[in-house]
């Protein structure tokens, strides 16, 4: 009996029929209701927080505020549709919008344009606040504010430190390097002086040189992941008065916002992120079939980079990995693709510990899980090159791509995963 599956690449759909009693999984995100009245669900737990009394008894009339939030590389947060309504409660409290500042939360990431700021904020907050951005590199803009108990000095941007109270906005999602995205992620790397972030990102490296990256900072792993401790402890330092962060719904909808206690109102949001997109598996597939769901997910190899991690997390270590990409833009960005001119992984390593970047991390943990397990990426024809020249194995259709993958896994009795959206779905082995 065939199974026939439906999955994305670029703007189109590749059909594919598989024996239904070798499909051991289809790993989908849950569905989450998006919500409807996005202010009303704003000041709902603006007022009604986690550890944390509300809002508006932590600020009092005259404090001055500075909101951290993120740059243009976080659009899908959508800050134009709940930052007027935080605004408007902060008013409330009693702090008019001149002693406001919104930080922009760049880390090493390059300035906004004045159109990139109404872009990401909306016309209504940047006619409002005052816009500040924090630029890593820029060190004169940062302060020495302490040292994480591993030994990273923490310099963090001048404008939050000085302000009474500090909001820490931002969305949750799976992070493959932090556990999460969210929460701590807006003090490091968000407005933290380039040093930090280079001392703070160095976890994410095994501690021997030539080992490559460290097991322990993975999608959803928390508790021992050595980059998540050390950034917990640098916004510990700056004690933030309040946290909103939002959840999303597979589709980018707002399915959920927490706000309160910086800390522990984001690990609430994190389980959320878990319920919606963490997909319980029961063991590992001979064969992974991962598509990242198409158009823009699939643009380029550093978007497609959270589909081959996550396909990765769902096969065997003598398994082989089937990856739809269309890469249309295979080149860009190329910060990421100037890191596979390296002709080793080793040099390519010693050069990302020497200037940490997380295009090279991206690029480094590509080239290591490539060369475990055979990767086949069905892209552009013209795509081969590159694709190659990463350590991968280019195909132009789902015909050629099956073809290969069975010539090396030398069977025909191969157990199989598909993963349709595998951009946003994270395979949790159980057990």
């Amino acid at each position: 009996m065939l199974k026939e599956f439906a999955l994305g690449l670029g703007d189109s759909e590749v059909n594919i029929s598989l024996p239904e009693e070798q499909v051991i999984h289809v790993v989908e995100g849950k569905h989450a209701d998006a919500i409807t009245d996005v202010p009303a669900a704003v000041k709902a737990v603006l007022n009604n927080p986690i550890d944390s009394p509300p809002l508006k008894e932590v600020v009092k009339a005259g404090d001055t505020v500075a909101i951290i939030a993120s740059d243009i590389t976080r659009q899908w947060i959508k800050y134009d549709q709940f930052l007027p309504t935080l605004l408007n409660e902060l008013n409330a409290a009693g702090v008019p919008d001149s002693n406001i500042k919104l930080v922009v939360s760049l880390g090493a990431h390059r300035h906004h344009t004045d159109k990139e700021n109404v872009l990401v904020y909306g016309q209504e907050v940047v006619n409002r606040v005052q816009i500040v951005q924090s630029y890593a590199p820029a060190s004169e803009d940062f302060t020495h504010v302490g040292k994480t108990s591993r030994g990273v000095e923490v310099y963090l941007n001048k404008h939050v430190v000085n302000a009474d109270k500090v909001i820490m906005t931002g969305g949750i999602v799976y992070h493959l390097m932090a556990g999460f995205g969210g929460g701590r992620k807006a003090i490091i790397p968000g407005i933290a002086g380039y040093s930090s972030i280079q001392g703070n990102h160095s976890f994410c490296l095994h501690d021997v040189v030539g080992q490559g990256i460290s097991s322990s900072c993975i999608s959803g792993k928390l508790e021992g992941n050595n980059m998540h401790e050390d950034m917990t402890e640098m916004a510990e330092m700056l004690k933030p008065a309040f946290l909103l962060n939002a959840v999303f719904t597979p589709e980018g909808k707002f399915a959920r916002f927490v706000a309160g206690h910086w800390h522990t109102a984001w690990l609430e949001g994190t389980k959320t992120v878990e319920e919606i997109f963490g997909v319980p598996i029961s063991a590992k597939a001979d064969l992974v079939i991962a598509s990242a769901g198409g158009f823009p997910k699939d643009i380029n190899l550093y978007q497609g980079s959270k589909t081959t991690d996550n396909a990765y997390m769902a096969a065997k270590e003598d398994g082989v990995i089937i990856v739809l990409l269309e890469c249309r833009d295979i080149m860009e960005p190329p910060d990421f693709s100037g890191w596979f001119n390296y002709e080793t992984l080793y040099d390519r390593e010693v050069a990302l510990r020497k200037a940490f970047t997380v295009p090279g991390f991206i690029a480094l943990k590509t080239g290591i899980m490539a060369s475990k397990v055979p990767f086949i990426i069905v892209t552009l024809p013209e795509n081969k090159d590159f694709i190659e020249k990463a350590g991968l194995i280019a195909a132009t259709t789902i015909e050629e791509a099956m073809a290969i993958a069975e010539q090396k896994l030398g069977r025909k009795d191969y157990t199989i995963t598909v993963m349709p959206h595998a951009a946003n779905t994270v395979p949790l082995l159980q057990g």
